[in-house]
């Protein structure tokens, strides 16, 4: 009997700067960039993968940290979910901070990343619902530091997210200063991976309300956008956050037509059964 076991890359590089990163990506076409690792060492551990060599982010303190620019958080794509679900990140983006408590036991909130979550782009990811709702950007790194920006919406549409040799460098996030929540379902009691998800957004500068769905469809949903050109009034924005509150359930009948729950070894066929969701206050 073989038994085959996970077999260690040959060349493990640890660049400093983002641009040494893609530089090495370059000069390695086979290397496989790794940050956390939460999903690539299971891949390497169950046999799936066997990378040549490996490029480590793990030293480039610039993509580890956030800052402001023109009304915006520039988040790096380095950032651990344990240190996006802290109380001083929570007041920036409480939303996606709440996404970051909820994305595993600790061991996987230490490690993964925001760029990880963004690139393995799993159906039962947590950051991607939210930061469609927030109507996010994702900036790319690219040879000879080059840039490009991708907002989220795009990806959602099916667009290609990385060309060989790129890296997701940061994360450009609208700070809205308003209320805004990510809610998840699980088949267990405590963090796990999401049955159903929910990122909810008010919009002030639309009097509305923004809304991505994930765990439904291979990737996030977007139910309903804002209408351009609607009425503001003062009284906008509460109105359609009460208009949600006294909606119907949501159930298989009144769910986008796309959506769809899908399969996962890691889940029984039961978990695709059709149920009502109720409402929270």
């Amino acid at each position: 009997m073989t038994t085959h076991a996970p077999q260690a890359a040959h060349t493990v590089t640890l660049p400093g700067t983002l641009d040494e990163a893609v530089a090495a990506l370059a000069a390695m076409p086979a290397a496989v960039p790794v940050a956390g690792g939460t999903d690539l060492m299971a891949a390497v551990n169950s046999g799936l993968l066997r990378p040549a060599a490996l490029v480590g982010l793990g030293r480039i303190s610039e993509i580890r940290g956030w800052r402001y620019l023109d009304g915006h958080a520039l988040l790096g794509a380095g950032l651990t979910h344990a240190r996006m679900g802290r109380p001083d990140f929570a007041a920036l983006i409480p939303a996606l901070a709440a996404a970051a408590r909820a994305a595993g036991p600790p061991q996987i909130r230490n490690a993964g990343t925001l760029g990880g979550n963004i690139v393995t782009a799993a159906p039962t990811g947590d950051a991607l619902p939210v930061l469609a709702a927030l109507e996010a950007t994702v900036i790319i790194a690219g040879p000879e530091g080059s840039r490009r920006e991708i907002p989220v919406s795009h990806l959602l549409a099916g667009v290609d997210l990385l060309n060989p040799g790129e890296l997701v460098g940061f994360v450009r996030v609208p700070l809205l200063h308003a209320p805004q929540t990510f809610i998840k379902a699980t088949g267990r009691t405590g963090p796990g991976r999401a049955t159903a998800s929910v990122a909810l957004v008010l919009d002030p500068a639309r009097r509305g309300v923004r809304c991505a769905v994930g765990a439904v469809a291979p990737m996030p949903l977007r139910p309903w956008t804002p209408s351009a050109g609607s009425p503001r009034s003062s009284t906008g924005t509460a109105t359609a956050a009460i208009s949600i509150r006294r909606s119907p359930p949501l159930s298989a009948s009144t769910s986008p037509p796309r959506a769809s729950p899908i399969r996962c070894p890691r889940r029984t066929e039961a978990s695709r059964s059709p149920c009502h969701l109720p409402r929270s206050t």
